[in-house]
């Protein structure tokens, strides 16, 4: 049975063969029983009864059968009529014998238990608990609450280079939300830059530990931030303490990338356990939702060091993969500074190919930490169920495809959510007219502000197309290369934002001197610009070869701006291609998806949506509004992390 406590005092008149300090209610709010002591309790009394089917121990503690279970001070005939069919109020033992829960039985002998509920539900009228009574009663579930811990090699916005950190630092505060105690732990990245402030707000726990690897014991500090109801630890150490971005410089990858993200999953696996947040530390009943291969240390962490010696053992570990393609691979000889035994090397070990090693004498031996996490971790997830079933596949795999797919089972995939409260139209910081669903005027305002932002004639019966990414060959930047002489010989309007590649940025420039009139390319980011070029662009383009979930196709439909994607991962679940025969001939879709990936069947969706942006207006705001007026907030995608949170528990860790 499990422990339930009354959320608000009730008067009760007892026995005095029943001790106060076993039977007492206190106040809390993890489970209600509001409705039930409307119900039941209007009379201002609980009646006690002893209970035969209490879990531990049968009897009603304090009293034997010889015991008035059912004493209560009689007024009259009627309320003893009353007090017979009243409720059965029954103690849980542990097994030392003390009273750990409460249990209220109706006389049918069912347990009678309420969840949680809102404190506004808890102050409505009699009236409303009168008509939930004539109503019947309404089946709801309890919420159950963990103690997730995130690792992550960024979190927005104290560090972010893209989608994984945006969801680690959006998705935290929304479950922190919803009852759960929630960690993040990341990397204190400070490279003399105006970024170094986003640390500011945190401060040094004054806990240090030494983390053996690399041939040594290696010491590493803890800062902390609690914010937005969420634990924010950062992992401090030198290496983090250098110029250029999270993960390299201009120079390439920083080698000694392996040595930074072993140190950050020695010290999450650390900290639940050595740092008192708020006053007591997390435990090992812990969830540890690990992301990409910067974390995939930890659930073999877990699985090889902890559990072996009785620790972590109640505790889940759940892979997040936001990109396959990035697996850290190193030498196999890089295994012995891991920290790991000897004698998991079969764990992470990787053989390339024939046809991907060096030389001929090369025998492609290599640590693979990607695959490591991916055959030890409890429950596997993407950030889209398109993704999920595209990195089973041998084109989408990259090399992990079978082991994937054996784990199919315990593989699942859930929408990343957008941050509705930054990207929203209504009230966008970042644009000068705002607009909605219900009154889309402030759209082609925000058109012709751009147009004259860009030095674009202003024309608002041209269609404006936009593009917003990273210049690289994932996003099919060359497809568009390819296609912009042919589509500027109709009559749009195309701006880009981004960068990258350096021969696409150089296309960019060499594209918009030579269509003066109709092409403008942004080499760069910048967040204001984004915004508008979303507020601004009546079409969103989003080429990509493989696209794990996508943000900017969500930030378009928001505001009413019609994406034409790749039928891939995300996009694929996402965008729904429009059919004007569907709904009675008024259609349904929010976009336009094309499959295969070539020049040709890209242009043909671009064209048949330009085609009907100019000669069906009404179609056209129908598309804007539905997209619109979808559901991709982070709130949505927590209830579903919740399931797989659940499933986890369910099942035994999957290596004990």
């Amino acid at each position: 049975m499990e422990s339930l406590q009354v959320t608000r005092l009730m008067s009760c008149k007892l026995s005095a063969n029943i001790s106060h300090k076993a039977c007492s209610f206190r106040p809390s709010r993890q489970l209600g029983f509001s409705s039930l002591s409307r119900r039941s309790f209007q009379n201002g009394k609980l009646t006690v009864a002893r209970s035969d089917i209490t879990e531990n121990g049968g009897g009603f503690g304090g009293l034997d059968d010889s015991s008035n279970s059912n004493s209560i001070e009689e007024e009259d005939d009627d309320e003893e009529e009353e007090e017979k069919n009243g409720l059965m109020l029954g103690l849980d033992r542990d097994d030392c014998g003390s009273v750990i829960a409460l249990q209220l039985i109706p006389p049918s002998g069912e347990v009678a238990i309420d969840s949680h509920q809102d404190e506004a539900a808890d102050t409505k009228g009699e009236d409303e608990g009168i008509e939930e009574e004539k109503g019947g009663e309404e089946e709801i579930r309890s919420r159950v609450t963990y103690n997730i811990v995130f690792v992550t090699a960024e979190a927005a916005p104290y560090s972010k280079t893209g989608g994984l950190g945006d969801v680690c630092g959006s998705l935290p505060g929304v479950l922190a939300g919803r009852g759960h105690r929630v960690m993040v732990v990341s990397p204190r990245y400070l490279n003399g830059t105006s970024a170094d402030k986003n640390f500011t707000g945190a401060y040094d726990v004054d806990r240090c530990i030494k983390v053996p690897c690399f041939g040594g014991e290696q010491e590493v500090a803890f800062f902390h931030e609690y914010k937005k109801g969420v634990d924010w630890v950062f992992v401090d150490h030198p290496s983090y303490h250098r110029p250029g971005n999270l993960y390299g410089d201009s120079h390439g990858a920083f080698g000694d990338n392996q040595f930074r993200f072993t140190l950050l999953c020695h010290a999450a696996c650390e900290a639940p356990l050595v740092l008192p947040l708020g006053g007591y530390t997390y435990g090992e009943k812990c969830l540890f939702l690990v992301n990409d291969w910067h974390a995939g240390l930890v659930p073999v962490l877990l699985a090889s060091k902890y559990r072996p010696f009785g620790i972590y053992k109640d505790a889940r570990s759940i892979l997040v993969i936001h990109n396959l393609a990035h697996q850290g691979v190193e030498p196999a000889a890089s295994y012995k500074n891991l920290g790991l035994p000897s004698e998991w090397y079969g764990a992470l070990e990787w053989v390339f190919p024939t046809w991907a090693r060096t030389h001929a004498l090369d025998t492609g031996e290599a640590v693979n930490i990607l695959k490591g996490a991916i055959v030890t971790a409890d429950r596997i997830l993407t950030v889209s169920k398109g993704y999920a079933w595209e990195i089973t596949t041998v084109e989408g795999g990259y090399g992990l495809n079978e082991l994937l797919s054996s784990r199919r089972i315990v593989l699942n995939g859930i929408v990343n959510g957008i941050d509705v409260t930054e990207w929203d139209p209504s009230s966008d910081e970042h644009v000068s007219f705002h607009y909605s669903a219900d009154d889309l005027s402030g759209k082609a305002r925000c058109k012709t502000a751009l147009q004259q932002e860009l030095g674009l004639p202003i024309r608002p019966e041209c269609p404006l197309i936009g593009f917003i990414g990273r210049l690289d060959y994932q996003k099919g930047i060359d497809l568009i290369r390819w296609a912009i002489p042919e589509l500027m010989e109709d009559n749009v309007q195309f701006v880009m934002l981004g960068s990258g590649d350096p021969l696409y940025e150089d296309w960019m420039r060499a594209a918009e001197k030579t269509y003066r009139d109709k092409f403008r390319g942004w080499v760069g980011f910048n967040v204001p610009i984004s915004h508008r070029i979303t507020a601004g662009c009546d079409i969103l383009l989003m080429p990509s070869r493989f696209e794990p979930c996508g943000l900017n196709q969500l930030y378009a439909m928001r505001y009413g701006t019609v994406p034409v994607v790749h039928t891939t991962g995300g996009l694929r679940d996402t965008v729904e291609n429009f059919n004007p025969y569907a709904g009675d001939g008024s259609g349904e879709g929010t976009g336009w998806t094309f499959s295969p990936l070539t020049k040709e069947s890209m242009l043909e969706a671009l064209r048949t949506a330009i085609m009907t942006y100019r000669d069906h207006k009404s179609t056209w705001e129908a598309l804007m509004r539905r997209g619109m007026q979808r559901d991709f907030t982070w709130e949505t995608a927590a209830i579903h992390y919740e399931q797989v949170f659940e499933w986890a528990c369910i099942d035994p860790p999957y290596i004990t």
